[in-house]
Protein backbone atom coordinates (compact mmCIF):
# COMPACT_ATOMS: atom_id res chain seq x y z
CA UNK A 1 0.00 0.00 0.00
CA UNK A 2 0.97 3.64 -0.48
CA UNK A 3 0.48 6.30 2.19
CA UNK A 4 0.77 10.08 2.17
CA UNK A 5 1.79 11.80 5.42
CA UNK A 6 0.10 15.16 4.92
CA UNK A 7 1.63 18.11 6.81
CA UNK A 8 0.54 21.73 7.03
CA UNK A 9 2.17 22.66 10.37
CA UNK A 10 5.34 21.63 12.26
CA UNK A 11 3.38 19.85 14.98
CA UNK A 12 2.41 17.23 12.38
CA UNK A 13 5.94 15.80 12.35
CA UNK A 14 5.78 14.41 15.89
CA UNK A 15 2.31 12.99 15.32
CA UNK A 16 3.21 11.26 12.07
CA UNK A 17 6.70 10.03 12.98
CA UNK A 18 5.48 6.84 14.76
CA UNK A 19 3.32 6.06 11.74
CA UNK A 20 6.32 6.45 9.43
CA UNK A 21 8.29 4.05 11.62
CA UNK A 22 5.46 1.49 11.43
CA UNK A 23 5.22 1.89 7.66
CA UNK A 24 8.93 1.10 7.39
CA UNK A 25 8.49 -2.05 9.46
CA UNK A 26 5.55 -3.16 7.31
CA UNK A 27 7.35 -2.44 4.04
CA UNK A 28 4.71 -0.01 2.76
CA UNK A 29 5.55 2.97 0.57
CA UNK A 30 5.03 6.47 1.91
CA UNK A 31 5.53 10.08 0.88
CA UNK A 32 5.58 13.14 3.12
CA UNK A 33 3.70 16.09 1.61
CA UNK A 34 4.71 19.49 2.98
CA UNK A 35 3.11 22.88 2.41
CA UNK A 36 5.45 25.80 1.54
CA UNK A 37 5.45 27.24 5.08
CA UNK A 38 7.37 24.14 6.20
CA UNK A 39 10.37 24.83 3.99
CA UNK A 40 13.53 24.40 6.08
CA UNK A 41 11.60 22.88 9.01
CA UNK A 42 11.25 19.25 7.92
CA UNK A 43 13.26 17.09 10.36
CA UNK A 44 13.51 13.99 8.16
CA UNK A 45 15.37 15.26 5.09
CA UNK A 46 16.48 11.78 4.02
CA UNK A 47 12.88 10.53 3.91
CA UNK A 48 10.80 10.74 0.71
CA UNK A 49 9.01 14.08 0.69
CA UNK A 50 7.68 16.70 -1.67
CA UNK A 51 6.27 20.23 -1.72
CA UNK A 52 4.81 19.65 -5.19
CA UNK A 53 1.08 18.90 -5.47
CA UNK A 54 1.48 17.40 -8.93
CA UNK A 55 4.06 14.94 -7.60
CA UNK A 56 1.66 14.00 -4.83
CA UNK A 57 -1.13 13.44 -7.35
CA UNK A 58 1.18 11.21 -9.38
CA UNK A 59 2.04 9.17 -6.27
CA UNK A 60 -1.58 7.91 -6.20
CA UNK A 61 -1.92 7.20 -2.50
CA UNK A 62 -4.12 4.49 -1.07
CA UNK A 63 -4.50 6.55 2.10
CA UNK A 64 -3.74 10.12 3.18
CA UNK A 65 -3.12 10.65 6.90
CA UNK A 66 -3.84 14.19 8.10
CA UNK A 67 -3.26 15.73 11.54
CA UNK A 68 -4.71 18.98 10.14
CA UNK A 69 -8.21 20.09 9.22
CA UNK A 70 -7.99 20.11 5.42
CA UNK A 71 -7.02 17.78 2.62
CA UNK A 72 -7.62 18.25 -1.14
CA UNK A 73 -10.73 16.39 -2.26
CA UNK A 74 -9.27 15.56 -5.68
CA UNK A 75 -6.45 13.35 -4.37
CA UNK A 76 -6.75 9.60 -4.68
CA UNK A 77 -6.87 7.75 -1.37
CA UNK A 78 -8.83 7.29 1.81
CA UNK A 79 -8.71 10.66 3.55
CA UNK A 80 -8.00 9.98 7.22
CA UNK A 81 -8.29 12.49 10.07
CA UNK A 82 -5.87 11.59 12.88
CA UNK A 83 -6.12 14.91 14.79
CA UNK A 84 -3.57 17.37 16.11
CA UNK A 85 -4.64 17.57 19.74
CA UNK A 86 -6.84 16.35 22.56
CA UNK A 87 -8.71 19.54 23.47
CA UNK A 88 -12.29 18.63 22.60
CA UNK A 89 -13.54 21.91 24.07
CA UNK A 90 -11.69 23.95 21.45
CA UNK A 91 -13.78 25.53 18.74
CA UNK A 92 -13.75 23.35 15.65
CA UNK A 93 -12.55 20.07 17.16
CA UNK A 94 -15.86 18.36 16.40
CA UNK A 95 -16.66 20.39 13.29
CA UNK A 96 -17.34 18.19 10.28
CA UNK A 97 -15.76 19.80 7.23
CA UNK A 98 -16.58 16.89 4.90
CA UNK A 99 -12.99 16.32 3.74
CA UNK A 100 -12.51 12.98 5.50
CA UNK A 101 -13.65 9.41 4.87
CA UNK A 102 -12.36 8.05 8.17
CA UNK A 103 -11.88 9.52 11.65
CA UNK A 104 -9.44 7.68 13.93
CA UNK A 105 -10.21 8.71 17.49
CA UNK A 106 -8.01 8.84 20.57
CA UNK A 107 -10.37 7.50 23.24
CA UNK A 108 -14.02 6.90 24.27
CA UNK A 109 -14.88 10.59 24.78
CA UNK A 110 -13.98 11.43 21.18
CA UNK A 111 -15.40 8.19 19.76
CA UNK A 112 -18.85 8.83 21.24
CA UNK A 113 -18.98 12.37 19.86
CA UNK A 114 -17.87 11.43 16.37
CA UNK A 115 -20.23 8.47 16.25
CA UNK A 116 -23.09 10.86 17.02
CA UNK A 117 -21.94 13.06 14.13
CA UNK A 118 -21.60 10.01 11.90
CA UNK A 119 -25.30 9.23 12.42
CA UNK A 120 -26.14 12.77 11.37
CA UNK A 121 -23.90 13.11 8.30
CA UNK A 122 -23.56 9.48 7.19
CA UNK A 123 -20.54 10.16 4.98
CA UNK A 124 -17.60 8.91 7.09
CA UNK A 125 -16.57 6.07 9.38
CA UNK A 126 -15.17 6.22 12.93
CA UNK A 127 -12.67 3.85 14.54
CA UNK A 128 -10.96 4.20 17.94
CA UNK A 129 -7.21 3.63 17.79
CA UNK A 130 -5.44 5.89 20.26
CA UNK A 131 -3.09 8.68 19.16
CA UNK A 132 0.38 7.97 17.70
CA UNK A 133 2.05 11.04 19.19
CA UNK A 134 1.67 9.37 22.60
CA UNK A 135 3.13 6.00 21.63
CA UNK A 136 6.35 7.07 23.30
CA UNK A 137 4.48 7.10 26.64
CA UNK A 138 4.10 3.34 26.40
CA UNK A 139 7.41 2.53 24.72
CA UNK A 140 10.04 4.87 26.11
CA UNK A 141 8.71 7.21 28.83
CA UNK A 142 12.17 7.39 30.47
CA UNK A 143 13.94 8.45 27.27
CA UNK A 144 14.91 11.92 28.49
CA UNK A 145 15.57 11.22 32.18
CA UNK A 146 19.35 11.60 31.85
CA UNK A 147 18.93 14.91 30.03
CA UNK A 148 16.51 16.12 32.70
CA UNK A 149 18.95 15.20 35.47
CA UNK A 150 21.71 17.08 33.70
CA UNK A 151 19.56 20.21 33.25
CA UNK A 152 18.53 20.22 36.89
CA UNK A 153 22.14 19.77 37.94
CA UNK A 154 23.31 22.64 35.71
CA UNK A 155 20.73 24.99 37.24
CA UNK A 156 21.05 23.65 40.81
CA UNK A 157 17.31 22.90 40.82
CA UNK A 158 15.29 19.91 42.02
CA UNK A 159 12.03 20.23 40.05
CA UNK A 160 11.25 21.08 36.42
CA UNK A 161 8.23 23.31 35.84
CA UNK A 162 6.93 23.52 32.27
CA UNK A 163 4.96 26.54 31.07
CA UNK A 164 3.17 25.64 27.82
CA UNK A 165 0.27 27.98 27.02
CA UNK A 166 -1.87 28.05 23.92
CA UNK A 167 -1.23 30.68 21.23
CA UNK A 168 -4.92 31.54 20.70
CA UNK A 169 -5.32 35.26 21.55
CA UNK A 170 -8.68 34.71 23.26
CA UNK A 171 -7.44 31.81 25.40
CA UNK A 172 -3.75 32.31 26.11
CA UNK A 173 -2.52 33.15 29.59
CA UNK A 174 0.89 34.29 28.35
CA UNK A 175 0.34 38.10 28.41
CA UNK A 176 -0.98 37.89 31.99
CA UNK A 177 1.54 35.58 33.65
CA UNK A 178 4.86 37.29 32.91
CA UNK A 179 5.20 38.66 36.46
CA UNK A 180 3.91 35.42 38.00
CA UNK A 181 6.48 33.35 36.08
CA UNK A 182 9.23 35.76 37.15
CA UNK A 183 8.10 35.46 40.76
CA UNK A 184 8.02 31.66 40.50
CA UNK A 185 11.64 31.68 39.32
CA UNK A 186 12.77 33.35 42.56
CA UNK A 187 12.51 29.87 44.06
CA UNK A 188 15.81 28.39 42.96
CA UNK A 189 14.51 24.86 43.50
CA UNK A 190 12.53 25.26 40.27
CA UNK A 191 13.86 25.18 36.74
CA UNK A 192 11.16 26.88 34.66
CA UNK A 193 11.04 25.76 31.03
CA UNK A 194 8.97 27.89 28.66
CA UNK A 195 7.69 26.15 25.53
CA UNK A 196 5.44 28.10 23.18
CA UNK A 197 3.29 26.98 20.28
CA UNK A 198 4.66 27.69 16.79
CA UNK A 199 1.97 30.34 16.24
CA UNK A 200 2.48 32.34 19.45
CA UNK A 201 2.52 36.11 18.87
CA UNK A 202 6.08 37.46 18.29
CA UNK A 203 5.57 40.22 20.87
CA UNK A 204 4.85 37.67 23.59
CA UNK A 205 7.78 35.51 22.52
CA UNK A 206 10.06 38.54 22.85
CA UNK A 207 8.76 39.24 26.37
CA UNK A 208 9.52 35.76 27.62
CA UNK A 209 12.87 35.54 25.88
CA UNK A 210 13.85 38.74 27.69
CA UNK A 211 12.67 37.21 30.97
CA UNK A 212 14.72 34.05 30.35
CA UNK A 213 17.78 36.17 29.62
CA UNK A 214 17.32 37.92 32.97
CA UNK A 215 16.63 34.84 35.12
CA UNK A 216 19.21 32.03 35.08
CA UNK A 217 16.69 29.36 36.12
CA UNK A 218 14.24 30.18 33.31
CA UNK A 219 14.89 28.47 29.97
CA UNK A 220 13.09 29.55 26.80
CA UNK A 221 13.01 26.39 24.69
CA UNK A 222 12.65 26.51 20.89
CA UNK A 223 13.05 22.82 20.14
CA UNK A 224 9.83 21.75 18.34
CA UNK A 225 9.34 18.43 20.17
CA UNK A 226 7.14 19.33 23.14
CA UNK A 227 6.70 15.65 24.10
CA UNK A 228 10.28 15.69 25.30
CA UNK A 229 9.45 18.39 27.84
CA UNK A 230 6.16 16.80 28.84
CA UNK A 231 8.09 13.68 29.76
CA UNK A 232 10.73 15.62 31.69
CA UNK A 233 8.56 18.09 33.62
CA UNK A 234 7.30 17.45 37.16
CA UNK A 235 4.37 19.86 36.80
CA UNK A 236 2.89 21.95 33.98
CA UNK A 237 1.30 25.39 33.82
CA UNK A 238 -1.05 26.17 30.94
CA UNK A 239 -4.53 27.45 30.03
CA UNK A 240 -6.87 26.07 27.35
CA UNK A 241 -4.31 24.04 25.42
CA UNK A 242 -4.52 20.46 24.21
CA UNK A 243 -1.15 19.77 25.85
CA UNK A 244 -2.97 19.88 29.19
CA UNK A 245 -4.47 16.50 28.34
CA UNK A 246 -1.19 15.17 26.96
CA UNK A 247 0.44 15.99 30.29
CA UNK A 248 -2.41 14.66 32.44
CA UNK A 249 -2.08 11.33 30.63
CA UNK A 250 1.38 11.06 32.22
CA UNK A 251 -0.38 11.18 35.60
CA UNK A 252 1.33 14.40 36.69
CA UNK A 253 -0.23 17.61 38.11
CA UNK A 254 -1.35 20.54 35.97
CA UNK A 255 -2.29 24.12 36.84
CA UNK A 256 -4.35 26.03 34.29
CA UNK A 257 -5.62 29.58 34.09
CA UNK A 258 -9.17 30.16 32.86
CA UNK A 259 -9.49 26.83 31.09
CA UNK A 260 -12.83 26.57 29.26
CA UNK A 261 -13.31 22.78 29.38
CA UNK A 262 -16.78 21.52 30.17
CA UNK A 263 -15.43 19.29 32.92
CA UNK A 264 -12.24 20.41 34.66
CA UNK A 265 -10.48 17.63 36.56
CA UNK A 266 -7.35 19.50 37.62
CA UNK A 267 -6.37 22.73 39.38
CA UNK A 268 -7.82 25.64 37.38
CA UNK A 269 -7.50 29.27 38.47
CA UNK A 270 -9.77 32.11 37.37
CA UNK A 271 -7.43 34.91 38.41
CA UNK A 272 -3.88 35.37 37.14
CA UNK A 273 -2.32 35.21 40.59
CA UNK A 274 -0.84 32.92 43.27
CA UNK A 275 1.14 30.82 40.80
CA UNK A 276 4.06 30.19 43.15
CA UNK A 277 1.75 29.01 45.93
CA UNK A 278 -0.20 26.78 43.55
CA UNK A 279 2.92 25.11 42.16
CA UNK A 280 4.12 24.24 45.68
CA UNK A 281 0.67 23.00 46.69
CA UNK A 282 0.25 20.73 43.68
CA UNK A 283 3.75 19.28 43.96
CA UNK A 284 3.37 18.55 47.66
CA UNK A 285 -0.29 17.48 47.97
CA UNK A 286 -1.37 16.53 44.41
CA UNK A 287 -5.04 16.57 45.40
CA UNK A 288 -6.27 15.99 41.83
CA UNK A 289 -4.62 12.59 41.31
CA UNK A 290 -7.87 10.60 41.47
CA UNK A 291 -9.61 12.93 39.03
CA UNK A 292 -6.75 12.53 36.52
CA UNK A 293 -7.66 8.85 36.24
CA UNK A 294 -10.97 9.90 34.66
CA UNK A 295 -9.13 11.90 32.00
CA UNK A 296 -6.86 8.95 31.24
CA UNK A 297 -9.75 6.49 30.85
CA UNK A 298 -11.85 8.82 28.71
CA UNK A 299 -9.31 10.65 26.56
CA UNK A 300 -6.58 8.08 25.91
CA UNK A 301 -6.67 4.76 27.76
CA UNK A 302 -3.98 3.19 25.57
CA UNK A 303 -0.60 2.77 27.26
CA UNK A 304 0.85 0.04 25.04
CA UNK A 305 2.59 2.32 22.52
CA UNK A 306 0.73 0.71 19.60
CA UNK A 307 -1.65 3.45 18.45
CA UNK A 308 0.23 4.04 15.18
CA UNK A 309 0.00 0.35 14.38
CA UNK A 310 -3.74 0.31 15.19
CA UNK A 311 -4.23 3.28 12.86
CA UNK A 312 -2.64 1.46 9.95
CA UNK A 313 -4.70 -1.65 10.71
CA UNK A 314 -7.85 0.50 10.74
CA UNK A 315 -6.99 2.03 7.36
CA UNK A 316 -6.37 -1.41 5.85
CA UNK A 317 -9.70 -2.63 7.22
CA UNK A 318 -11.51 0.39 5.77
CA UNK A 319 -9.98 -0.22 2.34
CA UNK A 320 -10.85 -3.93 2.45
CA UNK A 321 -14.48 -3.01 3.10
CA UNK A 322 -14.86 0.14 0.99
CA UNK A 323 -12.03 0.26 -1.55
CA UNK A 324 -9.86 3.28 -2.37
CA UNK A 325 -11.78 6.42 -3.41
CA UNK A 326 -10.47 8.34 -6.41
CA UNK A 327 -11.70 11.62 -4.90
CA UNK A 328 -14.26 12.87 -2.39
CA UNK A 329 -17.49 14.68 -3.10
CA UNK A 330 -17.60 18.17 -1.64
CA UNK A 331 -19.93 21.17 -1.82
CA UNK A 332 -18.85 23.83 -4.32
CA UNK A 333 -17.53 26.28 -1.71
CA UNK A 334 -15.39 23.58 -0.08
CA UNK A 335 -13.97 22.58 -3.46
CA UNK A 336 -13.16 26.19 -4.25
CA UNK A 337 -11.41 26.58 -0.90
CA UNK A 338 -9.22 23.53 -1.60
CA UNK A 339 -8.39 24.74 -5.10
CA UNK A 340 -7.33 28.09 -3.71
CA UNK A 341 -5.50 26.73 -0.66
CA UNK A 342 -3.42 24.22 -2.59
CA UNK A 343 -3.23 26.18 -5.85
CA UNK A 344 -4.82 23.38 -7.80
CA UNK A 345 -4.91 23.90 -11.58
CA UNK A 346 -8.56 23.23 -12.25
CA UNK A 347 -8.02 23.04 -16.01
CA UNK A 348 -5.92 19.90 -15.58
CA UNK A 349 -7.96 18.08 -12.94
CA UNK A 350 -11.68 17.59 -12.86
CA UNK A 351 -13.27 18.15 -9.44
Amino acid sequence: MKFTLFCQNPYAFGILKPIMQNLKERGDKYLWFLTPNLSGKFPFENEPHTFDMEELISFESDAILCPGNEVPHYLRGVKVQIFHGLAGEKKGHFRIRHYFDLYLTQGPYFTRRFNELKQKHQNFEVMETGWPKLDIYGKDAQKYEAEKDQLLKEHAASKMVLYAPTFSPSLTSAPFLVKEIEKLATNKEYLVVIKFHDLMAPKIIAQYKALAAKKENIVFEEEPNIVKFLLMADIMISDTSSVVYEFLLLDKPVITYRNNSEKILWDDQKNYANLTEKVAENLEKDEFRKKRKIVISEYHPYNDGQSASRMLDAVEKYIEENGVPQKRKLPFLRRRKMNKMFKQNRRNFRN
